[in-house]
């Protein structure tokens, strides 16, 4: 089967674009539910610490289970459980008209939005890197950005439960060179947290108010841990240049007198994607443009 895919590139690409779908699906899930995991478990943990008790509808509610497997999924409207072939990444959708089919409520766009994104980031990272570790790793390390901008804009957000993986990750596929040498990886991520900890604390100390999260430290961390501190460069010019433009569209949207925050951490995760693929091409078309190279 590994020769068969090596031979014939399109069905490669195919393969790797269903994988992305079937990923990608479940990546929803994640989006959805992590961060409901997360706030769960701290108001356990805040009724554990003081030692008091949750009225008792929040106390049922804190005892059921509630993770990325179980309850199985189910229509938010009439509550029918969603069965496997209603579920099957993209097809499903298109199939049932983009409605449940048990109460015809509306599903979300998102939801086939994400598996067809996912399906075809995975797909480009397999026909850039070919049919290697690297194109293995950039996948996971692609999955995990999708996860991250999709929790970040829903609830300017990005979990330690993601970003840490990733960071260590980064290092320790690093420890074979996969993207950079082990030196250049271990550079990058203190490289990557002390750029952005420090333009928050001179922002802060400037205006007086927090201009990020620690979570923008921690993915640009992942980042140099992936791909080394050459590359550190590159990706803040272009998540700030994509983050400027896109402040200024939602300033024209909402207006200027509404002080909303914007979540930074998908600039940041695609400009990382961008970089993996054709970082060192843009880096070398700009040094050649420039006369430096």
């Amino acid at each position: 089967m590994l020769e068969t895919l090596i031979s014939y590139p399109a069905l490669l690409l195919c393969s790797a674009f269903i994988l992305g779908l079937l990923v990608g699906s479940f990546l929803n899930v994640v989006i959805y539910r992590l961060p409901i995991m997360m706030e769960r478990e701290y108001k356990r943990d805040f009724y554990s610490y003081f030692e008091t008790e949750p009225d008792p509808a929040e106390k049922k509610e804190l005892a059921e289970s509630f993770n990325l497997v179980l309850p199985h999924s189910h229509c938010p409207n009439c509550d029918a459980e969603i069965k496997p072939w209603h579920n099957v990444p993209l097809v499903s959708y298109l199939m049932l008209g983009g409605k449940c089919r048990f109460c015809g409520t509306a599903i979300s766009r998102r939801y086939p939005v994400v598996e067809l994104v996912t399906g075809i980031l995975t797909a480009v990272v397999v026909w850039q890197l070919g049919f290697t570790w690297q194109a293995l790793a950039g996948c996971v390390f692609t999955w995990a950005l999708v996860a991250l901008t999709g929790i970040d804009f829903d609830k300017q957000l990005l979990p330690d439960t993601i970003t840490l993986p990733l960071l260590w990750g980064g290092l320790l596929i690093n420890l074979w060179g996969v993207f950079v040498p082990l030196q250049e990886a271990v550079i990058g991520a203190v490289a990557g947290y002390l750029a952005l900890w420090a333009v928050y604390h001179l922002f802060k100390l400037v205006t007086g108010r927090e201009g990020m999260g620690a979570g923008d430290f921690k993915i640009l961390a992942a980042i140099g841990a992936w791909f080394g501190w050459q590359m550190l460069p590159l990706v803040i010019l272009l998540s700030a240049a994509v983050g400027a433009v896109a402040g200024l569209a939602w300033s024209a949207i909402v207006g200027r007198d509404r002080n909303l925050p914007i979540a930074f951490g998908p600039y940041l995760a695609g400009a990382g994607w961008i970089a993996m693929l054709w970082g060192e091409q843009i880096v070398g078309w700009y040094l050649g443009f420039s006369g430096l190279g």
